[in-house]
């Protein structure tokens, strides 16, 4: 008996060869598709962090004295909503970075404690729309459309009334520290009682 040899001579032989040669190309499209699929998916889900746009933000400091219109944002990092969010301010800040400031203060560093109580933040992300001369002209708190928000930043620029003032979404619930001298900045102590 021939070891290569069918055992029913009438079933077709197929070419080792050509088995392998198929396998291999099956393994290369899989390969290919799958690393297709990988790429494609990352793309589209390319995230601002909120790290990334406090780092590429004006200081307040400055944003209040170069006679430019601002948007303030108060965020944390654990805000899922910020979070969220975060994309369409990046979108945003490539609109209008160039005519205005875009500031982000992290509610969980008490430095910013002074400004929380001026603006009264008690939800996060909570948007503060200053004008050129640093007088607040609106603010807006929790989920807000990246039109409306950019409905609102174009009338900023053009120094027109912003059309959705006192805009409230979904929020984050947060209440700023009644004083500075906490150890950790998420025990949030006592309430500020207005």
């Amino acid at each position: 008996m021939i070891p290569d040899a069918p055992l029913d001579p009438n079933t077709p032989t197929q070419s080792t060869l050509g088995n392998r040669v198929r396998n291999f190309l099956i393994v290369i499209v899989a390969i290919a598709l799958t690393g297709l699929l990988f790429l494609g998916l990352r793309n589209q889900t390319s995230a601002v962090s909120l790290q990334e746009l406090d780092q590429a933000s004006t200081p307040l400091e400055m944003a209040i004295t170069n006679n430019l219109p601002s948007l303030v944002e108060f965020y944390a990092d654990w805000c899922t909503v910020c979070q969220k969010m975060a994309p369409d301010i990046a979108k945003l800040k490539d609109k209008y970075g160039d005519k205005m400031n875009f500031v982000m203060l992290n509610v969980d560093n008490s430095k910013w404690l002074p400004e929380m109580l001026k603006y009264r933040v008690d939800g996060i992300p909570h948007f503060v729309f200053l004008g050129n001369q640093g007088e607040t002209i609106a603010e807006a708190i929790g989920d807000t459309p990246r039109t409306i928000m950019d409905s609102n930043l174009d009338a900023l620029i053009k120094g027109s009334p912003l059309p959705y003032a006192q805009m409230n979404g979904r929020a984050s619930g947060f209440s700023a520290p009644a004083s500075t001298n906490q150890d950790d900045p998420r025990s949030h102590g006592g309430q500020v009682v207005n």
